[in-house]
């Protein structure tokens, strides 16, 4: 271990020398992950090694979106480090930006090319010489900034959870009950006595994708999916849990309903929950 620690200070003295150095970003994050790797070392800290450490990746995927992807795992930890870089992103927001929808892990920025195209041509000699995804690429690359993503605002205080009173009389409940062995009463009180974040929504207009489901309660979607889920159905699947807003074919287990307004077109914002906000379940 001494050895270790010994190597491990030589190197943060390299690249503590190289860091004041001029750097593209890319090389500046990745000598910011091997220092703090190092400062974990040397100060014989134990190191979880979890998506918390890994490198952001920028992608491009079309010629008008771009995501920044910061794990590959559904936590908290890194879902809060999406919602910082939303905003981030939404207080220096680009031209023709569209919208910026985090997910689980990740953060699409949707922006319209021609107005990219438009606003750069001052930066390049010839406009067409670059791609609009390319230069929101470097955008993104510029204010990632790495305190931030590490932070995870770990001193933000939370939102206070939206009550959503349910009844559990879901077509499912008895036999979830039953494939966990357990009683419809302990499904009740197992999916009701955590509090929630909303990690995205998607699949339908305001569907909220809410998380962690207790682990007790994780099962694998149904087999069938129904053809037609009634609207305001409580739902779970894997470790997530969710609202149908409207109804549609699905193929989660439901075990109970609201009438929750969750989607309004005619409201601004529309979707009733969004990323970041906390939910719990009240049982009626």
């Amino acid at each position: 271990m001494i050895q270790i620690q010994h190597f491990c200070r030589t190197l943060l003295d390299i690249f503590h020398a190289k860091a004041q150095k001029p750097k593209t970003q890319r090389r500046k994050i990745l000598i910011f992950n091997t220092l703090r790797l190092c400062e974990n070392f040397a100060s014989l800290r134990e190191i979880k090694m979890s998506s918390s450490v890994l490198l952001p990746t920028i992608t491009i995927l079309s010629e008008s979106a771009v995501a920044v992807t910061f794990g590959e795992t559904i936590d908290l930890e890194t879902h809060r480090k999406t919602l910082t870089f939303r905003d981030r992103v939404l207080a220096r927001p680009i031209p023709g930006l569209i919208s910026v929808s985090p997910a689980y892990a990740s953060v699409t920025v949707f922006f319209d090319p021609r107005k990219v195209r438009d606003a750069m041509r001052g930066s390049y000699p010839d406009p067409y010489s670059f791609s609009p995804a390319t230069a929101v690429r470097d955008f993104m690359e510029d204010i990632l900034n790495i305190n931030a993503l590490y932070d995870n605002n770990a001193n933000k205080t939370a939102p206070e959870p939206i009550d959503i009173p349910v009844c559990y009389d879901g077509p499912d409940l008895s036999e979830v009950a039953e494939r966990l062995n357990t009683t419809v009463g302990e499904i009740i009180r197992l999916h009701s006595d955590p509090v929630y974040t909303v990690f995205m929504n998607g699949f339908l207009p305001g569907f909220p994708y809410l998380g962690p489901l207790p682990a007790a309660l994780e099962l694998p979607r149904r087999d069938s999916p129904r053809l037609r889920v009634p609207p305001g159905s409580v739902a779970i699947a894997g470790r997530q849990t969710g609202i149908y807003p409207q109804a549609s074919p699905g193929g989660w287990h439901l075990i109970g309903s609201t009438d929750f307004e969750l989607f309004d077109p005619q409201k601004e914002p529309p979707a009733r929950l969004r990323p970041g906000m906390r939910v719990r379940f009240k049982p009626r």
